[in-house]
Protein backbone atom coordinates (compact mmCIF):
# COMPACT_ATOMS: atom_id res chain seq x y z
CA UNK A 1 0.00 0.00 0.00
CA UNK A 2 1.52 3.26 -1.05
CA UNK A 3 1.02 6.31 1.05
CA UNK A 4 3.36 8.77 -0.47
CA UNK A 5 0.60 10.61 -0.97
CA UNK A 6 0.21 11.57 2.76
CA UNK A 7 1.47 14.95 3.91
CA UNK A 8 2.22 14.29 7.40
CA UNK A 9 1.34 10.69 9.14
CA UNK A 10 0.12 9.74 12.44
CA UNK A 11 0.02 6.57 14.46
CA UNK A 12 -3.02 5.44 15.84
CA UNK A 13 -4.15 2.49 17.72
CA UNK A 14 -7.14 0.44 16.22
CA UNK A 15 -7.84 -3.12 16.42
CA UNK A 16 -10.62 -2.88 12.99
CA UNK A 17 -10.96 -1.18 10.19
CA UNK A 18 -14.23 -0.04 8.72
CA UNK A 19 -14.53 1.43 5.68
CA UNK A 20 -16.48 4.72 6.27
CA UNK A 21 -19.72 5.79 4.33
CA UNK A 22 -18.61 7.11 0.88
CA UNK A 23 -19.83 10.82 1.63
CA UNK A 24 -17.47 12.27 -1.26
CA UNK A 25 -14.68 12.01 -3.00
CA UNK A 26 -12.73 14.54 -0.02
CA UNK A 27 -13.53 12.11 2.55
CA UNK A 28 -10.67 9.86 3.96
CA UNK A 29 -9.97 6.69 3.24
CA UNK A 30 -10.08 3.66 5.52
CA UNK A 31 -6.29 1.88 5.13
CA UNK A 32 -6.40 -1.96 5.63
CA UNK A 33 -2.64 -3.81 6.55
CA UNK A 34 -2.80 -7.46 4.96
CA UNK A 35 0.19 -7.77 7.04
CA UNK A 36 1.45 -6.49 10.44
CA UNK A 37 4.03 -3.39 9.83
CA UNK A 38 6.68 -2.81 11.68
CA UNK A 39 7.44 0.31 12.38
CA UNK A 40 10.90 1.21 13.60
CA UNK A 41 11.50 5.03 15.37
CA UNK A 42 14.02 6.86 13.68
CA UNK A 43 16.75 8.97 14.45
CA UNK A 44 14.48 11.66 15.54
CA UNK A 45 14.21 9.27 17.92
CA UNK A 46 10.17 8.65 18.59
CA UNK A 47 9.21 6.28 21.51
CA UNK A 48 9.17 2.72 21.06
CA UNK A 49 5.68 2.18 22.25
CA UNK A 50 4.87 4.06 18.75
CA UNK A 51 5.74 0.55 17.26
CA UNK A 52 2.30 -1.24 16.68
CA UNK A 53 1.14 -3.87 14.63
CA UNK A 54 -1.62 -2.74 11.73
CA UNK A 55 -0.98 0.95 12.45
CA UNK A 56 -3.07 3.51 10.98
CA UNK A 57 -3.08 6.76 9.64
CA UNK A 58 -5.23 9.74 9.57
CA UNK A 59 -3.95 13.17 7.19
CA UNK A 60 -3.78 16.28 8.95
CA UNK A 61 -6.59 18.86 7.99
CA UNK A 62 -8.73 15.87 6.36
CA UNK A 63 -12.65 16.63 6.54
CA UNK A 64 -14.56 13.62 7.98
CA UNK A 65 -18.33 13.56 7.01
CA UNK A 66 -20.58 14.19 9.83
CA UNK A 67 -22.56 10.60 8.99
CA UNK A 68 -18.84 8.86 8.76
CA UNK A 69 -18.77 5.32 11.02
CA UNK A 70 -15.41 4.89 12.65
CA UNK A 71 -14.03 2.02 14.50
CA UNK A 72 -14.65 2.13 18.15
CA UNK A 73 -11.06 2.20 18.99
CA UNK A 74 -9.84 4.45 16.74
CA UNK A 75 -8.32 7.31 17.84
CA UNK A 76 -8.92 10.60 15.94
CA UNK A 77 -6.33 13.95 16.31
CA UNK A 78 -7.66 16.47 19.20
CA UNK A 79 -9.38 19.30 16.99
CA UNK A 80 -10.97 16.53 14.49
CA UNK A 81 -12.75 14.69 17.53
CA UNK A 82 -13.48 18.06 18.90
CA UNK A 83 -15.60 18.53 16.02
CA UNK A 84 -16.84 15.58 15.97
CA UNK A 85 -17.82 15.26 19.71
CA UNK A 86 -20.82 17.53 20.49
CA UNK A 87 -21.56 18.48 24.18
CA UNK A 88 -24.49 16.30 25.05
CA UNK A 89 -26.84 17.73 28.39
CA UNK A 90 -26.03 14.00 29.88
CA UNK A 91 -22.39 15.12 30.22
CA UNK A 92 -22.96 18.11 31.78
CA UNK A 93 -23.00 18.12 35.51
CA UNK A 94 -26.49 17.64 37.54
CA UNK A 95 -29.03 20.94 37.24
CA UNK A 96 -27.37 22.23 34.41
CA UNK A 97 -28.24 23.56 30.80
CA UNK A 98 -27.04 24.19 27.78
CA UNK A 99 -27.51 27.82 26.98
CA UNK A 100 -27.25 29.97 23.17
CA UNK A 101 -23.88 32.03 23.58
CA UNK A 102 -24.93 35.77 24.64
CA UNK A 103 -23.76 38.64 25.58
CA UNK A 104 -24.23 38.55 29.60
CA UNK A 105 -26.50 41.02 31.52
CA UNK A 106 -24.03 42.44 33.74
CA UNK A 107 -21.81 43.88 30.47
CA UNK A 108 -24.70 45.71 29.18
CA UNK A 109 -25.20 47.04 33.25
CA UNK A 110 -22.11 48.39 33.24
CA UNK A 111 -22.24 50.21 29.99
CA UNK A 112 -25.07 51.89 30.92
CA UNK A 113 -24.12 52.74 34.35
CA UNK A 114 -20.88 54.32 32.78
CA UNK A 115 -22.70 56.50 30.53
CA UNK A 116 -25.63 57.63 32.84
CA UNK A 117 -23.06 58.59 35.12
CA UNK A 118 -20.54 60.20 32.09
CA UNK A 119 -23.37 62.52 31.29
CA UNK A 120 -24.72 63.12 35.02
CA UNK A 121 -20.92 64.44 35.73
CA UNK A 122 -20.95 66.65 32.39
CA UNK A 123 -24.46 68.26 33.30
CA UNK A 124 -23.59 68.27 36.95
CA UNK A 125 -20.02 70.42 36.05
CA UNK A 126 -22.69 72.95 33.81
CA UNK A 127 -25.09 73.54 36.73
CA UNK A 128 -22.05 74.14 39.55
CA UNK A 129 -20.28 76.67 37.28
CA UNK A 130 -24.34 78.66 37.07
CA UNK A 131 -25.19 78.44 40.11
CA UNK A 132 -21.12 79.37 41.26
CA UNK A 133 -21.13 82.47 38.91
CA UNK A 134 -24.53 83.22 40.51
CA UNK A 135 -22.99 83.14 43.79
CA UNK A 136 -19.84 85.03 43.28
CA UNK A 137 -22.37 87.59 41.79
CA UNK A 138 -24.63 88.29 44.68
CA UNK A 139 -21.12 88.25 47.13
CA UNK A 140 -19.92 91.09 44.69
CA UNK A 141 -22.67 93.68 44.74
CA UNK A 142 -23.08 92.90 48.66
CA UNK A 143 -19.21 92.43 49.31
CA UNK A 144 -16.97 93.28 47.32
CA UNK A 145 -18.18 97.05 47.03
CA UNK A 146 -17.56 97.51 50.58
CA UNK A 147 -13.69 95.92 50.10
CA UNK A 148 -13.68 93.39 52.26
CA UNK A 149 -11.11 91.41 52.57
CA UNK A 150 -10.20 89.33 50.05
CA UNK A 151 -9.48 86.27 52.37
CA UNK A 152 -12.87 86.68 54.17
CA UNK A 153 -14.61 86.73 50.66
CA UNK A 154 -12.96 83.64 49.73
CA UNK A 155 -14.46 81.82 53.08
CA UNK A 156 -17.71 82.97 52.46
CA UNK A 157 -17.77 81.82 48.73
CA UNK A 158 -16.67 78.29 50.53
CA UNK A 159 -19.39 77.96 53.11
CA UNK A 160 -21.77 78.54 49.83
CA UNK A 161 -20.57 75.43 48.04
CA UNK A 162 -22.36 73.04 49.82
CA UNK A 163 -26.01 74.63 49.20
CA UNK A 164 -24.57 75.03 45.36
CA UNK A 165 -23.65 71.26 45.11
CA UNK A 166 -27.01 69.91 46.98
CA UNK A 167 -29.23 72.19 44.31
CA UNK A 168 -27.01 71.09 41.43
CA UNK A 169 -27.12 67.25 41.95
CA UNK A 170 -31.07 66.99 41.06
CA UNK A 171 -30.90 68.87 37.58
CA UNK A 172 -28.28 67.66 36.55
CA UNK A 173 -29.83 64.17 37.04
CA UNK A 174 -32.53 65.15 34.60
CA UNK A 175 -30.35 66.96 32.05
CA UNK A 176 -27.60 64.36 32.25
CA UNK A 177 -30.18 61.51 31.79
CA UNK A 178 -32.32 62.85 29.23
CA UNK A 179 -29.39 63.40 26.84
CA UNK A 180 -27.51 60.12 27.30
CA UNK A 181 -30.54 57.82 26.90
CA UNK A 182 -31.80 60.39 24.11
CA UNK A 183 -28.47 59.55 22.66
CA UNK A 184 -29.01 55.81 22.85
CA UNK A 185 -32.23 56.12 21.15
CA UNK A 186 -30.79 58.25 18.74
CA UNK A 187 -28.25 55.80 17.74
CA UNK A 188 -30.72 53.02 17.94
CA UNK A 189 -29.15 51.34 21.51
CA UNK A 190 -32.01 51.12 22.95
CA UNK A 191 -33.39 49.46 19.34
CA UNK A 192 -30.84 46.93 19.89
CA UNK A 193 -30.97 46.16 23.61
CA UNK A 194 -34.92 45.53 23.03
CA UNK A 195 -34.18 43.35 19.77
CA UNK A 196 -31.61 41.42 22.01
CA UNK A 197 -34.49 40.41 24.21
CA UNK A 198 -34.42 43.38 26.86
CA UNK A 199 -36.82 44.56 28.64
CA UNK A 200 -37.74 48.13 29.46
CA UNK A 201 -37.18 47.11 32.82
CA UNK A 202 -33.74 46.49 32.47
CA UNK A 203 -33.05 49.29 31.02
CA UNK A 204 -34.95 51.48 33.79
CA UNK A 205 -33.19 50.09 36.64
CA UNK A 206 -29.62 51.49 36.48
CA UNK A 207 -31.20 54.63 35.86
CA UNK A 208 -33.40 54.39 39.07
CA UNK A 209 -30.05 52.72 41.49
CA UNK A 210 -28.47 56.04 40.13
CA UNK A 211 -31.10 57.98 40.76
CA UNK A 212 -30.60 56.75 44.44
CA UNK A 213 -27.40 57.12 44.68
CA UNK A 214 -27.27 60.58 43.69
CA UNK A 215 -29.81 61.44 45.58
CA UNK A 216 -28.46 60.10 49.03
CA UNK A 217 -25.43 62.39 48.09
CA UNK A 218 -27.20 65.81 47.44
CA UNK A 219 -29.05 64.69 51.34
CA UNK A 220 -26.14 64.18 52.89
CA UNK A 221 -24.51 67.34 51.48
CA UNK A 222 -27.79 69.66 52.49
CA UNK A 223 -28.59 67.98 55.64
CA UNK A 224 -25.25 68.30 57.31
CA UNK A 225 -22.40 70.61 55.17
CA UNK A 226 -25.38 73.07 54.48
CA UNK A 227 -26.15 73.69 57.73
CA UNK A 228 -22.61 73.46 59.05
CA UNK A 229 -21.91 76.36 56.04
CA UNK A 230 -24.81 78.39 57.08
CA UNK A 231 -23.91 78.56 60.47
CA UNK A 232 -19.78 79.10 59.58
CA UNK A 233 -21.45 81.65 56.99
CA UNK A 234 -23.43 83.77 59.20
CA UNK A 235 -20.46 83.61 62.44
CA UNK A 236 -18.08 85.04 59.96
CA UNK A 237 -20.70 87.72 58.38
CA UNK A 238 -21.35 88.86 62.10
CA UNK A 239 -17.90 89.98 62.34
CA UNK A 240 -17.31 91.53 58.96
CA UNK A 241 -20.44 93.96 60.21
CA UNK A 242 -19.08 94.59 63.51
CA UNK A 243 -16.16 95.29 62.22
CA UNK A 244 -17.75 97.88 59.39
CA UNK A 245 -21.29 98.48 59.70
CA UNK A 246 -21.63 100.36 56.91
CA UNK A 247 -21.28 96.46 55.19
CA UNK A 248 -25.57 96.91 55.82
CA UNK A 249 -25.78 100.14 54.41
CA UNK A 250 -26.53 100.22 50.32
CA UNK A 251 -27.92 103.27 48.87
CA UNK A 252 -30.64 103.58 46.73
CA UNK A 253 -32.38 100.38 48.37
CA UNK A 254 -34.64 98.57 50.96
CA UNK A 255 -33.49 96.25 53.77
CA UNK A 256 -35.88 94.34 55.43
CA UNK A 257 -34.40 93.67 59.00
CA UNK A 258 -35.31 91.55 61.64
CA UNK A 259 -38.72 93.49 62.80
CA UNK A 260 -37.66 96.49 60.92
CA UNK A 261 -37.13 97.98 57.32
CA UNK A 262 -35.19 100.79 56.15
CA UNK A 263 -35.64 102.82 53.12
CA UNK A 264 -32.08 104.15 52.51
CA UNK A 265 -31.79 106.56 49.81
CA UNK A 266 -28.11 108.24 48.28
CA UNK A 267 -25.04 107.29 50.41
CA UNK A 268 -21.67 109.18 50.63
CA UNK A 269 -19.60 107.04 53.06
CA UNK A 270 -21.11 106.74 55.96
CA UNK A 271 -23.91 109.51 55.17
CA UNK A 272 -27.02 108.87 53.92
CA UNK A 273 -29.11 111.20 52.25
CA UNK A 274 -32.87 110.68 53.58
CA UNK A 275 -33.82 107.64 55.37
CA UNK A 276 -36.99 106.05 56.21
CA UNK A 277 -37.50 103.33 59.37
CA UNK A 278 -40.26 101.05 59.91
CA UNK A 279 -40.21 99.36 63.14
CA UNK A 280 -42.58 99.06 66.51
CA UNK A 281 -41.35 100.25 70.04
CA UNK A 282 -41.05 98.83 73.35
CA UNK A 283 -45.01 98.50 73.90
CA UNK A 284 -45.37 96.95 70.25
CA UNK A 285 -46.78 100.37 68.44
CA UNK A 286 -46.00 100.76 64.91
CA UNK A 287 -43.34 103.44 64.64
CA UNK A 288 -42.28 105.64 61.29
CA UNK A 289 -39.42 107.25 61.65
CA UNK A 290 -38.37 110.19 58.60
CA UNK A 291 -34.97 112.10 58.43
CA UNK A 292 -33.58 114.10 56.09
CA UNK A 293 -30.12 113.00 57.08
CA UNK A 294 -28.27 110.71 58.81
CA UNK A 295 -24.60 109.67 59.58
CA UNK A 296 -24.22 106.37 60.78
CA UNK A 297 -21.39 105.77 63.83
CA UNK A 298 -19.63 102.94 65.39
CA UNK A 299 -21.00 102.58 68.85
CA UNK A 300 -19.20 100.99 72.01
CA UNK A 301 -21.88 99.72 73.90
CA UNK A 302 -22.75 96.02 74.10
CA UNK A 303 -24.85 94.88 71.82
CA UNK A 304 -25.33 97.87 69.84
CA UNK A 305 -23.87 97.68 66.25
CA UNK A 306 -23.93 101.06 64.79
CA UNK A 307 -25.90 104.35 66.08
CA UNK A 308 -28.00 106.46 63.81
CA UNK A 309 -27.08 110.48 64.05
CA UNK A 310 -30.31 111.49 62.11
CA UNK A 311 -30.89 115.18 61.55
CA UNK A 312 -34.49 116.58 60.80
CA UNK A 313 -36.37 113.80 62.23
CA UNK A 314 -40.19 113.61 62.71
CA UNK A 315 -41.42 109.77 64.37
CA UNK A 316 -45.18 108.47 64.23
CA UNK A 317 -46.26 106.55 66.90
CA UNK A 318 -49.22 104.84 65.72
CA UNK A 319 -52.16 103.21 67.89
CA UNK A 320 -52.85 99.61 68.11
CA UNK A 321 -56.67 100.04 68.15
CA UNK A 322 -56.87 102.96 66.13
CA UNK A 323 -55.34 104.15 63.13
CA UNK A 324 -56.67 107.61 63.98
CA UNK A 325 -54.80 107.81 67.24
CA UNK A 326 -50.70 108.51 66.55
CA UNK A 327 -48.48 110.71 67.84
CA UNK A 328 -46.39 113.13 66.20
CA UNK A 329 -42.65 114.21 67.22
CA UNK A 330 -40.34 116.71 65.71
CA UNK A 331 -36.82 116.70 66.15
CA UNK A 332 -33.87 118.37 65.22
CA UNK A 333 -31.29 115.71 66.36
CA UNK A 334 -32.18 112.10 66.82
CA UNK A 335 -30.07 109.34 67.61
CA UNK A 336 -31.23 105.52 67.35
CA UNK A 337 -29.33 102.74 68.49
CA UNK A 338 -29.46 99.71 66.27
CA UNK A 339 -29.05 96.77 67.96
CA UNK A 340 -26.76 93.30 66.23
CA UNK A 341 -30.18 91.52 66.67
CA UNK A 342 -31.69 93.98 64.04
CA UNK A 343 -29.32 93.49 60.96
CA UNK A 344 -28.77 89.39 62.07
CA UNK A 345 -30.38 86.09 63.73
CA UNK A 346 -29.80 85.99 67.09
CA UNK A 347 -27.18 83.90 68.51
CA UNK A 348 -28.97 81.83 71.23
CA UNK A 349 -31.62 81.29 68.09
CA UNK A 350 -30.30 79.12 65.37
CA UNK A 351 -32.21 79.70 61.94
CA UNK A 352 -34.22 76.19 60.66
CA UNK A 353 -32.68 76.51 57.41
CA UNK A 354 -29.30 75.73 59.82
CA UNK A 355 -30.39 73.11 61.39
CA UNK A 356 -30.09 69.42 60.70
CA UNK A 357 -33.20 66.96 60.01
CA UNK A 358 -32.69 65.37 63.25
CA UNK A 359 -32.60 68.73 65.15
CA UNK A 360 -34.93 70.49 63.46
CA UNK A 361 -37.47 67.45 64.14
CA UNK A 362 -37.07 67.97 67.79
CA UNK A 363 -37.30 71.83 67.29
CA UNK A 364 -40.92 71.02 65.83
CA UNK A 365 -41.74 67.88 68.31
CA UNK A 366 -41.02 70.59 70.93
CA UNK A 367 -43.13 73.64 69.43
CA UNK A 368 -46.16 71.77 69.21
CA UNK A 369 -45.97 71.63 72.85
CA UNK A 370 -45.85 75.80 73.02
CA UNK A 371 -49.20 77.13 73.04
CA UNK A 372 -47.49 80.88 71.85
CA UNK A 373 -46.56 79.19 68.90
CA UNK A 374 -48.69 80.75 65.76
CA UNK A 375 -49.00 78.84 63.19
CA UNK A 376 -47.62 80.61 60.17
CA UNK A 377 -44.08 79.83 62.26
CA UNK A 378 -45.04 76.07 62.69
CA UNK A 379 -46.11 75.90 59.11
CA UNK A 380 -41.99 77.58 58.60
CA UNK A 381 -40.62 75.13 60.32
CA UNK A 382 -42.45 72.15 58.84
CA UNK A 383 -41.99 73.63 55.80
CA UNK A 384 -37.96 73.93 56.02
CA UNK A 385 -37.85 70.28 57.20
CA UNK A 386 -39.84 68.54 54.15
CA UNK A 387 -38.10 71.13 52.04
CA UNK A 388 -34.89 69.15 53.31
CA UNK A 389 -35.76 65.83 52.10
CA UNK A 390 -37.95 66.91 48.82
CA UNK A 391 -34.89 68.36 46.70
CA UNK A 392 -32.40 65.88 47.45
CA UNK A 393 -34.85 63.40 46.62
CA UNK A 394 -35.91 64.74 43.79
CA UNK A 395 -33.33 63.21 41.69
CA UNK A 396 -35.51 60.21 42.08
CA UNK A 397 -38.45 61.48 40.58
CA UNK A 398 -36.15 63.09 37.78
CA UNK A 399 -34.58 59.61 36.91
CA UNK A 400 -38.39 58.10 36.16
CA UNK A 401 -39.30 60.73 33.90
CA UNK A 402 -36.22 61.34 32.13
CA UNK A 403 -36.38 57.56 30.57
CA UNK A 404 -39.34 57.26 29.44
CA UNK A 405 -39.27 61.37 27.82
CA UNK A 406 -36.24 60.91 26.69
CA UNK A 407 -37.33 57.96 24.04
CA UNK A 408 -39.98 59.70 23.26
CA UNK A 409 -38.16 62.76 21.43
CA UNK A 410 -34.93 60.01 20.31
CA UNK A 411 -35.70 59.54 16.89
CA UNK A 412 -34.43 62.69 15.51
CA UNK A 413 -31.01 63.75 17.54
CA UNK A 414 -31.94 63.09 21.24
CA UNK A 415 -28.88 64.34 22.85
CA UNK A 416 -29.87 68.05 21.77
CA UNK A 417 -33.47 67.54 22.27
CA UNK A 418 -32.79 66.22 26.06
CA UNK A 419 -30.45 69.13 26.92
CA UNK A 420 -33.18 71.28 25.88
CA UNK A 421 -36.59 70.08 27.51
CA UNK A 422 -34.41 68.97 30.52
CA UNK A 423 -33.24 73.13 30.64
CA UNK A 424 -36.70 73.95 30.81
CA UNK A 425 -38.14 71.49 33.25
CA UNK A 426 -35.18 72.54 35.55
CA UNK A 427 -36.38 75.67 35.06
CA UNK A 428 -40.36 75.12 35.70
CA UNK A 429 -39.46 72.89 38.60
CA UNK A 430 -37.38 75.79 40.23
CA UNK A 431 -39.36 78.35 39.63
CA UNK A 432 -42.27 75.63 41.42
CA UNK A 433 -40.10 75.43 44.72
CA UNK A 434 -39.66 78.94 45.40
CA UNK A 435 -43.24 79.31 44.71
CA UNK A 436 -44.52 77.00 47.09
CA UNK A 437 -42.04 78.56 49.65
CA UNK A 438 -43.40 82.04 49.15
CA UNK A 439 -46.25 80.46 49.94
CA UNK A 440 -45.94 78.41 52.52
CA UNK A 441 -44.22 81.01 54.60
CA UNK A 442 -46.01 84.35 53.59
CA UNK A 443 -49.79 82.29 53.02
CA UNK A 444 -49.73 79.65 55.98
CA UNK A 445 -50.07 76.88 53.00
CA UNK A 446 -49.28 73.38 53.82
CA UNK A 447 -45.38 72.75 53.75
CA UNK A 448 -45.73 69.07 52.69
CA UNK A 449 -47.53 70.30 50.33
CA UNK A 450 -45.59 72.77 48.73
CA UNK A 451 -42.58 71.11 48.61
CA UNK A 452 -43.37 67.57 47.47
CA UNK A 453 -45.95 68.82 44.93
CA UNK A 454 -43.70 69.57 41.83
CA UNK A 455 -41.88 65.91 42.90
CA UNK A 456 -45.03 64.04 42.97
CA UNK A 457 -46.48 65.40 39.78
CA UNK A 458 -43.12 64.65 37.81
CA UNK A 459 -42.88 61.06 39.03
CA UNK A 460 -46.58 60.68 38.74
CA UNK A 461 -46.11 61.65 35.16
CA UNK A 462 -42.85 59.53 34.52
CA UNK A 463 -45.14 56.70 35.66
CA UNK A 464 -48.06 57.21 32.96
CA UNK A 465 -45.53 57.65 30.27
CA UNK A 466 -43.62 54.40 31.23
CA UNK A 467 -46.73 52.34 31.50
CA UNK A 468 -47.30 53.66 27.69
CA UNK A 469 -44.22 52.80 26.46
CA UNK A 470 -44.52 49.25 27.75
CA UNK A 471 -47.97 48.84 25.54
CA UNK A 472 -46.30 49.83 22.61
Amino acid sequence: MDYDYLDEIKIVRPSKFAAPAAADASSVEEAAAPDALAYEPDAAGLPETAAVPEAAFVQDNAVLPPDAVLPPDAVLPPDVEAERSPVSEQALPQGKKLREPRLRNHVMLRYLCRELTLYFIVCFGFFFVVFFVNQILLLAETILRQRVPVRQTVLLIVYCLPGIVAQSAPFATLVGFLMCLGRMGTDNEILILRASGLRYSFILRPVVCIGLFISVFSFVMNDYFLPLGLLNYNRLWRKIVESDPAVEIEADSIRKLNGATLVIGGVDGRHIDGLVMFDRNTSEQSRIIVARGCDVKDSEAPGVLMQFDMSGATVFTLGQRQRSDFDVIEAQRVQLNAFDSIFMDSQEEIAPNSMTSFDLWNKIQSMKNDLSVTYIRMNAYNLEFHKKFSIPFGSIFFALLAFPLSLIFSRRDGQTLGFIFGTIISVLYWAATILGQIFGFGSGLNGFWMMWGPNLFLGLAGIVLYLRLRKR
